[in-house]
This record gives structure tokens, C-alpha cells and sequence, in this order.
């Protein structure tokens, strides 16, 4: 038997080729040419206070992301970001920043909840771009000290987002009670967040790539 779709609202129906325990439609498209290419997805670390614990979240993010055999990865720390403070948005553009964001082809923001908010210093440096950033994909990490770690912080973000172009993916990790997540050398203690993000990637990684086909492909 032929698996058939409807759709619209005028009842025409779509023929997808499969027959009946063949597979899903997306066995049948051919991605070979599209995975070898890597793509770039660069951590950002959002936030400059001392004594951050969410540095400990970023680098581990980071040093999970660099095991994708087709992902290509880089650190981002807004501490080490050439920033004015006597001005904001795209005139006080960083070249090389911005060409980072240009090549990606996904983010991840590691932010940290402060006072039911994300740090101002993350918005100061994300408002430095904006058209590098549409059709692109993001993912979201939050950290806090409490236990609902940075739920709110990515609750605050998903409107920034939004204008700026990106497309957020519905995988977070919430990274709660951070102070007691890593040891004194910063070395994870709750092995179950190896599992969390490594679902966050598979998620990101597939937003990424049909992303990057539709901005190529798609006029």
C-alpha cells in the first residue's frame, strides 16, 4: 500500500513515493553532500563578571560541541570583546567578531540569570550585528544558581532572538544549582548533563544544516 499526504485546505493530495515500511520521507532524500560539509557553531559565553561559574558551563558546552566530527567550533567570551561603552548597535561593529558570525551557521549562547535577566553586556554585544544573524540557528544555555537554572533568563531572550533573526530551537539545557554542577577544577560532577547536551546538539545541528540548505538554495 502507498502512503499518501493531503494537503490544503482544497483537499489535493500528494503522492510521497513510499511504500508502506519503507521509512520516513527523509529516508529518501539524499544528504551525503550536505553532511560532509562541517558546520560552524561558536559558544558565546555571555556574561564578564568575576568569578563567573558559568565559565565552567561554556567550556564544557564547548568541549562537547568540538566532539561533532561535523561541527567546527570557537569559544566566544563578551569579556574579550572590543566594546564601546559610549555607543551601541551596529556602528560600534566589531570586523572580527562580526565575520564570525557571518561564517556561522549556528549559535549557542551560554547565559547566566541575573535578576530574572540575561546580563546587559551579552545585549550590548549582540546588538553590534544584524543581518549576519537571519536564518540562522540558536541554542540556549542557561546557568543559575538556583534551581531552575536560567528558565527564565531563556524565557527573557526568546524575543531578542526573534528580531534579530535567529531561529531558536526547542531543546534548552538548564544548568540549575551551578555551584554545585563542577568541582574546583572545573570538572562536571552531574554526569547526566553529557546526555542533555548532547540531545541540545543533535537538535541544533539539524536546525543548522536545513537552515544553511534554505539560505542557500532558497532565494
Amino acid at each position: 500500500m502507498r502512503i499518501r499526504l493531503r494537503r490544503g485546505y482544497g483537499g489535493q493530495v500528494a503522492d510521497c513515493g513510499l511504500q508502506q515500511g519503507e521509512g520516513s520521507i527523509s529516508d529518501k532524500i539524499d544528504m551525503s553532500a550536505e553532511t560532509e560539509r562541517s558546520l560552524f557553531i561558536p559558544v558565546i559565553l555571555g556574561t564578564a563578571r568575576q568569578g563567573r561559574q558559568s565559565e565552567n558551563v561554556a567550556r564544557f558546552v564547548f568541549e562537547q560541541t568540538k566532539k561533532r566530527g561535523d561541527v567546527e567550533t570557537e569559544l566566544i567570551d563578551v569579556r574579550e570583546l572590543p566594546m564601546r561603552l559610549d555607543d551601541a548597535g551596529e556602528q560600534m561593529k566589531d570586523a572580527t567578531f562580526s565575520a564570525k558570525i557571518e561564517r556561522c551557521d549556528g549559535i549557542i549562547l551560554v547565559v547566566p540569570e541575573y535578576n530574572h535577566g540575561y546580563p546587559g553586556l551579552l545585549k550590548h554585544a549582540l546588538d553590534m550585528n544584524l543581518k549576519e544573524y537571519i536564518h540562522k540557528a540558536v541554542g540556549i544555555c542557561g546557568v543559575s544558581a538556583g534551581p531552575f537554572g536560567g528558565a527564565r533568563v531563556i524565557e527573557g531572550l526568546l524575543p531578542v532572538m526573534r528580531e534579530l533573526g535567529l531561529v531558536t530551537i526547542f531543546e534548552d539545557v538548564n544548568f540549575a544549582k551551578v555551584g554545585t554542577l563542577f568541582d574546583e577544577h572545573g570538572k562536571l560532577l552531574d554526569q547526566s548533563y553529557v546526555r542533555r547536551v548532547d540531545k541540545f546538539l543533535n537538535e541544533l545541528i539539524w536546525m543548522a544544516r536545513v537552515l544553511r540548505d534554505g539560505r542557500e538554495h532558497i532565494s
